[in-house]
């Protein structure tokens, strides 16, 4: 008799608990299959120090490999499942098709970021749901202090040095917490013009940050952001969003290059396309996390749409504390429906609430017991380190470098503007130039015209941009060779003919730093390539649930939720 297969679509909170929970149980009685667009699995609450300079982007990153044994890695996304046929059909990371058959499915998809229909934050602003928006976000920040530090026109050197944060949940709050630590470290080596400082400006229409938390972490976080010099405004969103700056509701005109989106998530299309019962973009299941009508199809996390028994009628937010939780009920009750165990409903219990601030500082808690300052930065920095599923040592020896050493500030120019667009299905993943690439980025609401997703290539002369995909390096290479045949002395120079990969072009800008609410969007202008750098733009804010006892959070005795209903596992 045939081993059952089992088939887990996506490594996110909920989809990593899940495999590695079952590859424990099933003991290899089973085919346990993991399909990623990536090979590790992304520890989102400490997104936002890799956007910082604290961490380096490995230290955030788990190899699934390494830490499922008996689980086969699959990479590529899912493009569609066959349910009567069990079958799901996904593209691998260099275009080619392949199809998973299954008995048994978990969905576990996660997240992307949430669009509003507002006039040019599709094009000027950048989410914070993945690690290449992180890279960006660090880039851009240290490149805008740098210009600005270089610039004559005063004008110029504070919209340079002006960074609009929008969203004051979880991700929207540490990212502009850490973000006015991390350039005030940077004007002391690149001193602004006399009398100036960067600005950092945190949106919400909500009226306190973390709304969705108790009113002591909510306090903390604003007095700290405050007395830092972070401009909190509540009951304020952007109105629209220019390449000069962001128009905000209350009439004001902010001139910056940055705008950082942290309003939320929504679930992955991937659950739309299933043609089943949704609840505003989830899959409706039961409280054993079965489809109806479907018993071999599971699904958990941000994709699910679970019921919550502690409070009837309403459904878990979509945080990564459930996600965590939901893998591993997920993984017990797929063992269960092969006969290997008992069923069992969802359930939960808030152990506790951790917002890292930056630096010292921090708001928590744990087990209800309210924590500022010293005490909360460091049951807050445990509680990462527990929560990890990897990586605890190097991440603590992060940790200690940065308190000990000056945090270097330089721009790698691994990920542009246009590889990171807000509006995509994967942003787990930097996009590759190409048809496919702005095709996605023009799919939804407020998506971003061709001419803004376009990339822009080196001039004659300059060093080649490093390729982000196997596409992009054949595409430079085929563009070496006809370069030296229109050098070879051969053919006759043509000097005004200049081709077209040649031409600088402009790039579309770029969210945080990681996860959680709702709310506002700031713009900063496209990037250009050529003889003058031009204004990038931050990516939004990925939601940051962790795992474990909290939203938000890992498994531990604190638990960190995503206050926003936006944000949770990818």
């Amino acid at each position: 008799m045939s081993r059952p297969r089992i088939v887990i679509v996506g490594a996110g909170f909920a989809g990593y608990r899940t495999a590695k929970e079952l590859s424990r149980k099933a003991r290899g009685k089973a085919d346990i299959t993991l399909l990623n667009p990536t090979d590790y699995f992304l520890y989102l609450p400490l997104l936002p120090q890799v956007a910082a300079g604290i961490l380096e982007p490995r230290r955030v990153t788990v190899s699934l490999s390494d830490t499922l044994p008996r689980v086969r890695l699959v990479l590529g996304e899912a493009d569609g499942i066959d349910l009567d046929g069990r079958t799901v059909h996904y593209t691998d990371p260099e275009g080619a098709r392949g199809t998973l058959a299954y008995d048994r499915l978990v969905l576990a998809a996660g997240s992307v970021n949430k669009l509003l229909p507002i006039p040019g934050v599709a094009e000027h602003a950048h989410g914070f749901r993945g690690l290449p928006e992180a890279l960006y976000l660090r880039d851009h920040v240290t490149r805008q202090v740098e210009l600005a530090a270089a610039a004559d026109d005063p004008e110029t050197c504070a919209a340079r040095c002006t960074f609009v944060v929008v969203g004051a949940g979880y991700t929207g709050t540490e990212v502009a917490a850490h973000g006015q630590l991390f350039t005030d470290a940077q004007v002391r080596g690149h001193p602004l013009r006399e009398g100036m400082r960067p600005r950092w400006l945190l949106l919400d229409v909500a009226e306190r940050v973390l709304p969705e938390l108790d009113e002591h972490l909510s306090r903390t976080a604003d007095r700290t952001l405050r007395e830092r010099g972070v401009e909190v405004r509540m009951g304020t969103s952007v109105k629209e969003a220019t390449p000069e700056g962001v128009l905000l509701t209350d009439g004001e005109f902010v001139r910056t290059r940055s705008l950082v989106w942290c309003v939320g998530v929504r679930p992955d299309p991937l659950a739309e396309s299933l043609g089943l019962p949704l609840e505003r973009g989830r899959l409706l299941v039961d409280p054993n996390l079965q489809v109806p009508g479907r018993p071999e199809v599971f699904a958990c996390g941000d994709a699910a749409a679970v019921p919550d028994l502690q409070n009837p009628g309403q459904y878990t937010p979509m945080t990564a504390q459930h996600a965590w939780r939901q893998g591993r009920t997920a993984a017990l009750n797929v063992a269960a429906s092969l006969g290997a165990g008992v069923r069992r409903p969802y359930e939960h219990r808030d152990l506790g609430f951790v917002v890292d601030l930056g630096g010292v500082k921090a708001a928590a808690n744990p087990l209800g017991v309210p924590l500022s300052g010293l005490a909360a930065g460091a049951v807050t920095r445990g509680y990462h380190l527990a929560a990890m599923p990897g990586n605890r040592v190097r991440v603590a020896a992060d940790w200690l470098l940065d308190a000990v050493l000056p945090r270097q500030a330089v721009q790698l120019g691994l990920v542009r503007s246009w590889a990171v667009p807000l509006d995509t299905a994967s942003p787990e993943l930097a996009q590759a130039p190409g048809p496919r690439r702005r095709a996605d980025a023009r799919s939804g609401p407020g998506a971003a015209t061709e001419r803004e997703t376009r990339p822009g290539e080196p001039a004659a002369g300059q060093e080649p941009e490093i390729v982000a995909s196997a596409g992009e390096a054949v595409i430079a290479e085929a563009k070496a060779r006809e370069t030296a045949e229109r050098k070879s002395p051969q053919r006759e120079p043509v000097e005004w003919e200049s081709p077209e990969w040649e031409s600088p072009g402009p790039e579309s800008p770029e969210r945080t730093l990681p996860d959680r609410t709702s709310q506002e969007q700031s713009p900063e202008p496209a990037n250009q390539s050529g003889p003058e750098p031009a204004k990038n733009q931050p990516g939004p804010e990925p939601a940051k649930d962790q795992p474990g006892g909290v939203p938000g959070q890992g498994p531990g005795t604190v638990e960190r939720t995503d206050a926003d209903p936006a944000e949770g596992d990818s």
